[in-house]
C-alpha cells in the first residue's frame, strides 16, 4: 500500500470505506484549524475522518463521534510515516512523475497541504483532480492551515456547501462546536474560573496578546492596547481622581480576561484599574489564567491551559485579538464573535491606526492556493469564490464573509 507503484486504489473503488488521517503540525491552534478543514474535506468526499495518534489531542479533547473512535489504530503503518512535500506518494509528486490516473490509481495518497506547497500540491482543490482522488482508499493529509475556504472552489462540492452553511461566515464555528469537544480536566478549567473571575462581571471583554518580536516590545504592544480598548470604547479611561471602590453589587461592571504567554500586560493594567476606577463609573477587573512565557507545543499540561482560553475568550462579550494568530482565530469563531483586530506585528513603534473590525469572524487562510484550475495559470481565489475576502491582518490569505452585509 505505502510503496511508489503500489495499485490497490482500483480494487479497491468499490470498497465500503475510504479515509482521510489528519497528521499534525505546529500549535494547538493551527492544528485545530486544518482539523476542522480536514473534517469538512472528509464529509464532502464522504471519507471517514482518522486523527493520527502523535498528538495530545485524544488527552485535551473528547471523542466526537458516538459509538465509534476517531483516532488511527495503534498498529497502523500510517502511524508514524515520515510524510514531508518530497514524499514519493505526495499527491502533487504523483502528478508531476504522471504516475497516477483513474484508471490505475494507488491505494494510497498523502495530501500536501502546508506553507510552500507548489501548483502541483494545490491542484488537490481541483474538481477534475478530486475525481483522481476519489479512487484512493487511504489519503494522509498535513496542514497547519485553515483551508476550508479553498474547498469553495469545487463546484462539486458547492451544493453540499450551499446546504451546510447558508451563512458563509459560520463555517468554523459550526464545525468547531460539533468536532471539539473539551475534555472533563479541560472543561473543569473552563467553567472553574469562569465562575471565579467573569461571572458576576456586567461586561467581559476578551483580549488575545501575541508577541512575535523576539525582542518583546511591551511597552509599545501595552500602549497599543490601551490606545485601542479606549478609542472603541471597549474599556474607560482610568480617573486618576477617584479611586478604585468595589460596586455596591458586589461585582466588577467590566472583567477583561487576558490571554497571554507573558504577565507582564496583566501586571500593568492590573495596577491601572486596581488603584482607580474608570471614568463614568466603571469598576474594572483584570484576570490572566496563566502565563507559560514560551510556547510548549504537544505538551498535554501546556495544550490544555491553552484550549481553555481559547473556549474562555469565546465566552466573552467583546474580543480583541492579536494580527497572524491562529489562538485568537479559534477563540473569536468558536464564540462566534468578529473581533478587533490589534495591527502588527508590533517592532519599533505603535501601529497606527491602533487596532481595527475584522471583516468577519472566520479564521483567515493564510496560504491559499494560487493555481487555476480551468486555464492552468495564476489566480486568485477572491476572484473564484464571491464570498471571500483578503484579509485585513495578512494581505496574501482569504477568508470567508457573508456578502450580504
Amino acid at each position: 500500500l505505502l510503496k511508489p507503484g503500489s495499485n490497490r486504489g482500483a480494487s479497491a473503488a468499490g470498497a465500503r470505506c475510504t479515509y482521510v488521517v489528519w497528521k499534525p503540525l505546529n500549535g494547538l491552534g493551527n492544528r485545530m484549524l486544518s482539523m476542522a478543514s480536514a473534517f469538512l474535506y472528509a464529509l464532502l468526499s464522504g471519507r471517514v475522518l482518522l486523527v493520527d495518534r502523535s498528538t495530545d489531542m485524544a488527552g485535551i479533547f473528547c471523542e466526537p463521534f458516538p459509538g465509534s473512535t476517531w483516532l488511527l489504530p495503534r498498529d497502523s503503518p500510517l502511524r508514524n510515516l515520515p510524510v514531508s512535500q518530497n514524499y514519493p506518494l505526495s499527491f502533487g509528486n504523483l502528478l508531476k512523475a504522471n504516475k497516477i490516473s483513474t484508471a490505475n490509481p494507488p491505494g494510497f495518497v498523502y495530501a500536501h497541504l502546508s506553507k510552500g506547497y507548489d501548483v502541483f500540491d494545490m491542484r488537490f482543490y481541483c474538481e477534475d483532480d478530486q475525481l483522481l482522488l476519489k479512487n484512493m482508499p487511504w489519503m494522509a493529509l498535513r496542514s497547519d492551515q485553515y483551508f476550508a475556504p479553498a474547498l469553495f472552489i469545487n463546484s462539486a462540492f458547492e451544493r453540499q456547501l450551499d446546504r451546510m452553511f447558508p451563512e458563509k461566515e459560520a463555517v468554523f464555528h459550526i464545525l468547531g462546536r460539533y468536532l471539539f469537544h473539551p475534555s472533563d480536566q479541560v472543561w473543569g478549567l473552563i467553567t472553574n474560573y469562569y465562575k471565579d473571575h467573569l461571572s458576576s462581571a456586567r461586561h467581559r471583554l476578551g483580549i488575545q496578546i501575541r508577541v512575535f518580536d523576539k525582542n518583546k516590545p511591551f511597552d509599545l504592544i501595552l500602549r497599543q492596547i490601551l490606545n485601542c480598548t479606549v478609542s472603541k470604547k471597549l474599556l474607560p479611561e482610568v480617573d486618576h481622581l477617584k479611586h478604585h471602590v468595589i460596586p455596591s453589587t458586589g461585582g466588577p461592571s467590566k472583567a477583561v480576561l487576558l490571554a497571554s504567554l507573558h504577565r507582564e500586560f496583566y501586571d500593568r493594567m492590573r495596577e491601572m484599574y486596581s488603584e482607580h476606577e474608570g471614568k463614568g463609573g466603571e469598576v474594572v477587573s483584570v484576570h490572566q489564567p496563566s502565563h507559560e512565557e514560551e510556547q510548549q507545543t504537544g505538551t498535554v499540561a501546556h495544550d490544555e491551559k491553552a484550549l481553555a482560553e481559547m473556549y474562555l475568550l469565546s465566552l466573552t462579550d467583546e474580543l480583541v485579538t492579536s494580527s497572524w494568530s491562529t489562538f485568537g482565530y479559534v477563540a473569536q469563531a468558536l464564540g462566534g464573535m468578529t473581533p478587533w483586530v490589534l495591527a502588527g506585528p508590533v517592532i519599533a513603534r505603535v501601529p497606527e491606526p491602533t487596532c481595527y473590525r475584522d471583516l468577519s469572524q472566520e479564521p483567515c487562510f493564510h496560504f491559499p492556493p494560487s493555481y487555476d484550475c480551468k486555464g492552468g495559470g495564476h489566480t486568485d481565489v477572491v476572484k473564484l469564490v464571491p464570498y471571500t475576502r483578503h484579509c485585513k491582518d495578512f494581505r496574501r490569505g482569504v477568508k470567508l464573509v457573508d456578502v450580504r452585509q
